[in-house]
């Protein structure tokens, strides 16, 4: 993590912080960007937003800095874990792609859902019907996710105790899972013990 990312979130009280990030390949379009930058500006609270280089373009003109004005962080990449794990981080806006969504769990926090395609409208479902923990943003009959329902489901999220107690319970899974005698930790070994040289 950046010397200025760490700096910006050591200074935030804690789950007070929207992560948002959209990954590495998925690229929405201008007028998506501009409202999930209205809604993120809307829901009140700080926002750390990933915002590739090759899509700061994408951006509404003078946003980025309006929103350092106001103490906003936008960076052009971040090592996602450990930001997942920072404990100022209340909430992750993410286009559900498997390696976030997983990051989220295990890092214990709740998500608001923005797919995109692929895997990421059934990682959506899991999220908000299955493991509860977490909202779906609703896109309008155009295909666009707006500002108020971005701002809504931020809202939602920030506020929800029980998606918090949930997404808790997934990180002490995910623990328990790794940990030595975890069902990962056995899966490996078993996995392991079929490739064994000399066997």
């Amino acid at each position: 993590m950046t010397a200025v990312t760490k700096a910006w979130l050591d200074a935030r009280p804690p789950r007070s912080v929207v992560y948002a990030s959209f990954g590495s390949i998925v690229a929405p379009g201008p007028d998506q960007m501009a409202e999930v930058a209205d809604g993120l500006r809307y829901a009140g609270s700080p926002f750390l937003w990933v915002v590739r280089a090759t899509e700061t373009a994408k951006l509404p003109e003078g946003f980025a800095a309006r929103a350092a004005a106001r103490g906003d962080l936008i960076v052009p990449w971040c090592p996602q874990l450990e930001v997942l794990a920072h404990g100022a981080v209340g909430c992750f806006v993410t286009h559900c792609g498997w390696n976030s969504t997983v990051e989220a769990l295990s890092a214990g926090v709740p998500m608001v859902a923005v797919p995109q395609w692929s895997d990421q409208p059934t990682n959506a479902k899991y999220i908000e019907d299955l493991w509860r923990v977490g909202v779906r943003a609703r896109p309008d009959a155009g295909g666009l996710v707006r500002k108020r329902e971005v701002e809504r489901c931020v809202r939602d999220v920030m506020g929800g105790k029980e998606y918090r107690r949930r997404a808790s319970e997934w990180r002490e899974k995910a623990k328990a899972a790794v940990s030595e005698g975890g069902s990962s930790d056995r899966n490996i070994a078993d996995f392991l013990s079929k490739y064994r040289v000399g066997k």
